[in-house]
């Protein structure tokens, strides 16, 4: 057995038991699975223990968020690879064994993101992996897009961690998941210090995975998803740019979050969003985030010049 599915759940009932009934039927036996819950309190783990026996599970008593979840989910996995499942989604056949696959073919991957698909409507893309630009930015690659134009494999700054794979071995030197984030951005931060660090983040477009959508949050945007995004958005900046690239960025980023400033209050959502920045400085300011943040060595000058290019190349990518 290679790999380990960890789902986190936090009153998912409405999901839960399709996405493991899809799990049963896309080769359950070749992977373990392990539902991770966040306190939930409408019965769903219960349920689940009930209608799939062979069914691991690990129980919070309070939601500590998506990152305390999975990161819970990954120290518990005795396998090379874990899948990182939300539970909002339903996994097509052969989607792990595909992903396996293509981790064992390219031994530098840290991350493999799967082919989200829109449940409503599977002829859309709901995302093929994430970009990140240099206005602080980060997107779905193809969100909203007909699948057919992503269907090609590609690298991606970072993986979206509700339908992928890591590889187990190289989280020991990048670190688990930042539970300072709670959740939102997390992935895009992991992918952001894996790069640091020399390895890729890719797509594969033959592993499908159908989501829903907002399974947890509600919306698209609500209160909750709008301060913890825009507090995130700030850290990660803070966490893993150097003051160099910092200052290179700077007037992009300032930009970036005007934009996002005036989106939001054409929403109704602008005092929300001031207030996750501030509250993305303070986390900067406190103990915890300054140890948090990733040192900058001269040996990875190259990566952060391929980072940085990156960055700015994506700006051409606002429209994918």
């Amino acid at each position: 057995m290679k790999t380990t599915v960890i789902i986190p759940n936090f009153n998912g009932k409405k999901y839960l038991d399709n996405c493991l009934r899809s799990l049963e039927g896309a080769g359950r036996g070749e992977f373990a699975v392990l539902v991770v819950d966040n306190g939930s309190t409408d019965g769903s783990v219960q349920e689940a223990g009930e209608r799939y026996p062979w069914l691991r599970m690990i129980g919070f008593t309070e939601n500590k968020g998506f990152c305390a979840a999975v990161n819970a989910g990954i120290r518990a996995a005795g396998t090379p690879y874990v899948f990182l499942l939300n539970n909002d989604t339903v996994v097509e056949p052969g989607c792990i064994r595909r992903m396996e696959q293509r981790m064992e073919e390219e031994q530098d991957l840290f991350s493999l993101s799967a082919r989200m698909v829109d449940m409503a409507n599977p002829s859309r893309m709901d995302g093929a992996g994430d970009f990140y630009s240099a206005l602080g930015w980060a997107r779905a690659a193809g969100k909203g897009k007909p699948v057919e134009r992503c269907k090609r494999r590609r690298d991606v700054f970072s993986a979206c961690a509700g339908a992928a794979m890591y590889r187990k071995k190289y989280l020991e030197y990048t670190g688990l998941f930042d539970e300072l984030h709670f959740a939102y951005l997390e992935d895009v931060d992991l992918g952001y210090r894996a790069r640091v660090m020399g390895y890729r983040n890719a797509y594969e477009p033959e592993a499908v995975v159908r989501h829903a959508g907002s399974g947890s949050s509600g919306s698209r945007y609500n209160p909750f998803k709008i301060i913890h995004s825009s507090r995130n958005s700030v850290y990660l900046i803070y966490k893993n740019m150097p003051p160099g690239q910092l200052l290179l960025n700077l007037p992009f980023l300032l930009f970036g979050f005007l934009i996002k400033a005036l989106f939001f209050a054409g929403k109704g959502y602008g005092k929300i969003y001031l207030k996750g920045l501030r509250d993305g400085l303070a986390l900067c300011r406190s103990p915890e985030g300054r140890a948090q943040k990733v040192r900058f060595k001269m040996a990875r000058l190259g990566n952060y010049s391929k980072i940085q290019i990156e960055l700015w190349m994506n700006l051409l990518r606002l429209a994918d």
